[in-house]
């Protein structure tokens, strides 16, 4: 692997490498080097994007993933399918979330937009050039942990566990139904962009947040939380 290249994204240190060989979802057509660095900048500002976070004023952190919730990371199997249909919600009832979805994609410098931490803290976002939500690929929705007052929208997806489910409401009126099979945390600097963003050959949906321990000399998370779900079922309105 190449030495890793420091650069500053609104305002924050972010690692990458170069020749991850991603195999994403059609997009406008942005910078091959400023795509790389938004999905890293991603990493780096969901729940983090504060000079400080829940973790440096109360010394309180989000649950943490542990082995006993990493399951699996992709589904044996096609398993069921829906149409291309936006998301409008999300609900995690073993959470007690439930988070209408922002319709975010990438900044003009190719780095992925965010929910603003100051006045959307407790909303979702789905990243509109994943795919639609029970669509075969891998459709990824994003939140904050937290914020300077207190915990935002996935403060507790670290929490879930293999076989909790996972609601998402769509425009058509469908609510397509996931159920959670691995929970995991990885480091920033070697996060698995592939995996996430990558292509699939059944319906995924991947939730990510921060996590991990807090850096106080840099005012940022050192890890990330992903969840990993898979289409089970779906019903109607």
């Amino acid at each position: 692997m190449a030495d890793p290249e420091w650069r500053r994204i609104a305002g924050f240190r972010v690692v990458f490498t170069s020749g991850t060989g991603m195999n994403l979802p059609p997009r406008p057509p942005v910078n091959w080097r400023a795509r790389l660095a938004g999905f890293a900048a991603v990493l780096l500002i969901i729940g983090g994007a504060a000079a400080m976070g829940v973790a440096a004023l109360t010394q309180h952190h989000a649950p943490q993933p542990g082995q006993d919730a990493a399951g699996v990371t992709a589904a044996s199997g096609r398993g069921p399918r829906l149409p291309h249909s936006e998301p409008t919600t999300v609900s995690i009832p073993a959470i007690g979330v439930r988070s209408s979805l922002l319709r975010l994609g990438l900044n003009a410098d190719g780095t992925i937009q965010v929910p603003s931490v100051y006045n959307r803290p407790m909303e979702a976002a789905w990243y509109k050039y994943s795919v639609t939500p029970g669509e075969i690929g891998s459709s990824v929705i994003e939140g904050h942990v937290d914020t300077l007052n207190g915990p935002a929208v996935f403060y507790r997806l670290g929490a879930l566990r293999p076989g909790n489910t996972i609601d998402v409401t769509l425009a058509d009126g469908v609510t397509a139904v996931f159920r959670v099979t691995g929970v995991r945390e990885y480091p920033k600097d070697n996060f698995p962009t592939k995996i996430i963003y990558g292509a699939s050959d059944y319906a995924a949906l991947h939730l990510i947040t921060c996590g991990g321990a807090f850096d106080f000399s840099t005012g940022h998370y050192l890890s990330s939380t992903v969840v990993f779900a898979t289409l089970v079922t779906s019903r109607h309105a």
